[in-house]
């Protein structure tokens, strides 16, 4: 089994470090890591440090640090723009396109969505997908915290112009003839993503998204729900541009 990774604002810049926090308390508490174990500190912005527990405490681990490492953010960079779902159903497709590597995600506030962000609401839900982000980069040892814009989140109008600078940028529609695994794809910039919500993507917003650029494509003869699109899209996207 690999190394847990646990997060830290920076790394330490000597061998001695001593792990607190709620961090702290996963680790001695939650997983219970015993002296002579290995494991990894990350900062979220590439960096990691591969460490082993010398002492374990009420709440904090100590730790002795082996070797550090940086990785490069990845390009072309992958952007989801992922429409407001209800439910759980907006956290449980954070959760799988943080694990498979997307590098942002982009709360769209879409005329077919049921639940709305607003208010205080929104910003707790927005919060709830910036933690599950952040334990899911945990699970699969991510270098890099993908990172949750929005204030808490976006409108069609602020997605168009964000799809115009795109160096790629794909709506995932039922009805395309075109599939995502031939369209072209640049060897750099940003490829940007769009997702629908339970209710699909309506016809205006279709045009204002094509007008500014985006390919409306399709995965295959089936409908995915808006919780498994985005992660199955972006599994073709990442073979293809050799990150599997």
């Amino acid at each position: 089994m690999s190394a847990p990774l646990f997060l830290v604002d920076d790394l330490p810049g000597g061998k001695r470090y001593t792990l607190a926090g709620a961090e702290g308390h996963h680790a001695a508490t939650v997983q219970r890591l015993k002296v002579g174990e290995a494991l990894l500190l990350g900062d979220g912005r590439g960096g990691t440090a591969t460490a082993e527990v010398t002492a374990v405490g009420r709440g904090s681990i100590d730790v002795h640090v082996l070797g550090r490492d940086f990785r490069a953010a990845a390009d072309p960079r992958l952007v989801v723009v992922q429409g407001i779902a209800k439910g759980d159903r907006g956290e449980l497709a954070v959760q799988a396109m943080t694990e498979i590597g997307v590098d942002e995600i982009v709360p769209w506030a879409a005329s077919r969505s049921v639940a709305q962000w607003r208010g205080e609401r929104g910003d707790r839900a927005r919060e709830k997908w910036v933690n599950t982000a952040r334990e899911a980069a945990k699970q699969a040892r991510r270098p890099w915290l993908p990172v949750v814009s929005g204030t808490p989140d976006v409108s069609t109008k602020r997605v168009g112009a964000r799809l115009s600078e795109a160096a790629a940028a794909f709506v995932l529609h039922e009805e395309a003839t075109d599939r995502l695994t031939g369209a072209k794809l640049p060897d750099a910039g940003e490829i940007v993503l769009i997702v629908g919500p339970e209710g699909g993507i309506s016809d205006q917003e279709l045009g204002a998204f094509v007008g500014a650029g985006a390919q409306p494509v399709r995965l295959g003869d089936a409908v995915l729900r808006t919780s498994t699109a985005g992660m199955a899209a972006l599994a073709v996207l990442s073979a293809r541009l050799g990150r599997w």
